[in-house]
């Protein structure tokens, strides 16, 4: 009999944890197969240090083939689970096929940003689950400032000034901080004209900002971000947004070229599309993680209702630390139903939680006791050290040395806008001209489109993916509070209005390509461009 075949699907907390697990457990007595977009674990709370230029990207990275000896790395996209088969079909990054057989599988396909029918977001937000959308928001960020500081028109100026972060979740609340010392850190050495100070504001629907943590850290956080400046709204969101600004549901219209989107995410459509039970999204498990009526099939993570034996009736909700946690018991019950160990139920107590505020303050609770400031800043510091899977050192470096030298405030181009749509299957990876789609995907555009314009340039068209059932489900952001859903009214037609292709004042087309350089096409890598693409003030 030969060696049992392990499929991973995703490799996110839950995903690495599991593969991390089973590689020290088997030692090259199973064939382990992790199949995943990219080549390395994404360590997403300190992504909005990435976008604030305070860590480079690789330091958030963990390179998967460096960490997981007896592991096979197999880069591609999910596109459909044979359950009676026992296959994984993928498609790779070139747009290839394969497909992979299994044993026992473990689906950790983890979430996507949670799209809501309000009308304009499609077309307008960025979300922030991936690298590409943090080098985007940075660069973004960063041409805004340039633009203002040369822009003639007050109004123009005040609208590249302004940054909006719709959700006062984990994510939005340290974007937020983040982005108002970056931006403040840029301005400091060329003030803009007329005293203009770059505004950053923070909507939210609930009454407070963290709304799924104690009230105290939620206190800590909102004081922090009012003191910096930062235009703290609760009971507030998005009703609609165009190219030139936000509509709030207060009925202000708010001036802006930035939209960044952290109302939550929801689970990846890769599970719903299994046609096993469900709960609002996710797969449904038991407290071993096992799919029932599937005993090869183990899920974990964000695509996974896990039992919460703590608060029976519950699942678990949709957090890192849970995943991280799940990762392992699910390594743990696989090498179990391969004969080796017994498996065991998934509990958890949550340990108390951090949330990085910028500078050194922060807002945490560990074990349960409330800190706030410079005691705060040192234990998310700590906290974020000791979870980091690898590059410890050089985050602790990049820190140390952004603590003693000015960032640097340059913009290098490479996301652009079209690259990162809000409605994506994978935010982990930028769109490329010709590249594979998935789940209904369509193939990305040759070439950005000429309604590509300044308030977040997504693309007006066909989705970058099909919207699953779970899209504008309540209560499925990462929390679960009712107080991250913006917006309370549904679109009566197409979000947006006018596809911006067809808006009057949108850029002329973009030109052909030189005779030289074939147009990109399926299959065909992007390869180098000659200097056509500058920046204009219309571009962003």
């Amino acid at each position: 009999m030969g060696r049992p075949r392990i499929v991973i699907v995703g490799a996110g907390f839950a995903g690495y944890r599991t593969a991390r697990t089973l590689s020290g457990l088997t030692r090259g007595r199973a064939d382990i197969a992790l199949l995943n977009p990219t080549d390395y674990f994404l360590y997403l709370p300190l992504l909005p240090q990435v976008a604030a230029g305070i860590l480079e990207p690789r330091r958030v990275t963990v390179s998967l083939s460096g960490t997981l000896p007896h592991v096979r790395l197999v880069l591609g996209q999910a596109d459909r689970i044979d359950l009676d088969g026992r296959a994984v079909h993928y498609t790779d990054p070139e747009g290839g096929g394969g497909t992979l057989a299994y044993d026992r599988l473990v689906l950790a396909a983890g979430s996507v940003n949670k799209l809501l029918p309000v009308p304009g977001v499609a077309e307008h937000a960025h979300g922030f689950r991936g690298l590409p959308e943090a080098l985007y928001l940075r660069d973004h960020v960063t041409r805004q400032l340039e633009l203002a500081a040369a822009a003639d028109d007050p109004g123009s100026r005040a609208a590249r000034c302004t940054f909006v972060v719709v959700g006062a979740g984990y994510t939005g609340t340290e974007v937020a901080a983040q982005g108002q010392l970056f931006t403040d850190a840029q301005v400091r050495g060329r003030p803009l004209r007329q005293g203009v100070r770059p505004r950053w504001m923070l909507l939210d629907i609930a009454p407070r900002v963290l709304p799924e943590l104690d009230e105290r850290l939620s206190r800590t956080a909102g004081r922090v971000l009012r003191e910096r400046g930062v235009d703290v709204r609760t009971g507030t969101s998005v009703k609609e947004a165009t190219h030139e600004g936000v509509l709030l549901t207060d009925g202000e219209f708010v001036g802006t070229r930035t939209l960044v989107w952290c109302v939550g995410v929801r689970p990846d459509p890769l599970a719903e599309s299994l046609g096993l039970p469900m709960e609002r999204g996710r797969l449904l498990v038991d407290p071993h993680l096992r799919v029932p009526g599937r005993p090869e099939v183990f899920a974990c993570g964000d695509a996974a209702a896990v039992p919460d034996l703590n608060e029976p009736g519950s699942c678990t909700p949709m957090t890192a630390q849970h995943a991280w946690r799940q990762g392992r018991v699910a390594g743990l019950n696989v090498a179990a139903s391969l004969g080796r160990g017994e498996l065991r139920p998934y509990r958890h107590r949550d340990l108390g939680f951090v949330v990085d505020l910028g500078g050194a303050k922060a807002a945490a609770n560990p074990l349960g006791l409330p800190l706030s400031g410079v005691a705060a800043g040192a234990v998310t510091c700590g906290y974020h050290l000791a979870a980091m899977p690898g590059n410890r050192i050089r985050v602790a470096a990049d820190w140390l040395l952004d603590a003693v030298l000015p960032r640097q405030a340059v913009q290098l181009g490479l996301v652009r806008s079209w690259s990162v749509p809000l409605d994506t299957a994978s935010p982990e990876v930028a769109r490329v001209p010709g590249g594979p789609g998935r789940h209904g995907e369509p193939d990305a555009p040759g070439q950005p489109e000429a309604g590509e314009r300044e308030l977040g340039q997504v693309v007006a068209g066909p989705r970058a993916r099909r919207p699953g059932p779970g899209a504008a489900a309540p209560g499925d952001a990462r929390g679960g509070p009712s107080g991250n859903r913006p917006g309370g009214e549904a679109a009566k037609g197409r979000p947006g209005g006018e596809p911006a292709g067809s808006r009057p004042d949108d850029d002329p087309p973009v030109p052909e390509p030189p005779p030289d350089q074939p147009p990109p096409g399926p299959g065909t890598a992007p390869g180098p461009v000659k200097r056509s693409d500058t920046f204009t003030e219309g571009d962003s």
